[in-house]
């Protein structure tokens, strides 16, 4: 397997192009497949026994959605076959510094996952690109606190964003910014990466994964 996951999240997605992409991820050993969450159950089931990781996404992609909803959301799919969540958090408590508030909606999330499923993996979208777009300082102090909030709640891994913000997808700057911050956290670089090349710039350029969306 190798440091890469296929997603495919745009809403409209059919059912052959979802189909298309679970086939590529196991024909060409991708780690995972990232899906909605109306996919997880039958994806789960076409991925059984290959290796192949689920993932899906909570709140996405703005995650404006209350924490117990994206906590009833992570359980849901987690029941339906999901190993892997990609959370989008609330904004607002990011770009104002507030780490209780960041740290509180992912703890309301961590715990009603790991009561489901003790070994999911929970990673989050903290849309750097947007952050950065803060201002140098403000930025440094709002991507340190979407770090610290993530390690501090028991979440995995941190993501550069969901592709779907008009603040722009991952770069390889956002990448540099959460490994500043992510103190051994992986860093996976999501967010308009059309193909294995780019993902693997950005492996290069020191992601610890990369998320390749080529339905978008």
């Amino acid at each position: 397997m190798n440091s890469t996951h296929l997603s495919i999240l745009k809403p409209e997605a059919l059912s052959a192009e979802v189909h298309y992409v679970v086939t590529e991820a196991m024909q060409k050993s991708h780690a995972g497949v990232i899906v909605t969450p109306v996919w997880v159950g039958r994806v789960a089931a076409m991925l059984q026994g290959s290796g192949v990781r689920v993932g899906t996404v909570v709140g996405f992609p703005h995650g404006t959605s209350k924490a117990t909803l994206k906590a009833i959301e992570s359980t849901s799919s987690l029941k339906d076959g999901a190993d892997e969540l990609y959370v989008s958090m609330h904004l607002l408590p990011l770009i104002g510094r507030d780490f209780d508030a960041a740290r509180g909606e992912l703890l309301e999330i961590v715990r009603a996952a790991r009561a489901t499923r003790r070994d999911a993996v929970i990673n989050v979208i903290v849309e750097a690109p947007l952050l950065l777009s803060l201002g140098e300082g403000r930025a440094d102090e709002s991507i340190a606190v979407a770090c610290r909030a993530i390690r501090e709640s028991g979440c995995d891994g941190v993501v550069t964003a969901s592709g779907f913000h008009r603040s722009g997808g991952a770069s390889t700057t956002s990448v540099e910014a959460l490994k500043k911050h992510a103190e051994g956290a992986p860093v996976i670089a999501m967010g308009g990466i059309a193909n294995l090349s780019v993902a693997n710039a950005f492996l290069s350029s020191g992601a610890d994964r990369a998320v390749i969306d080529p339905a978008r």
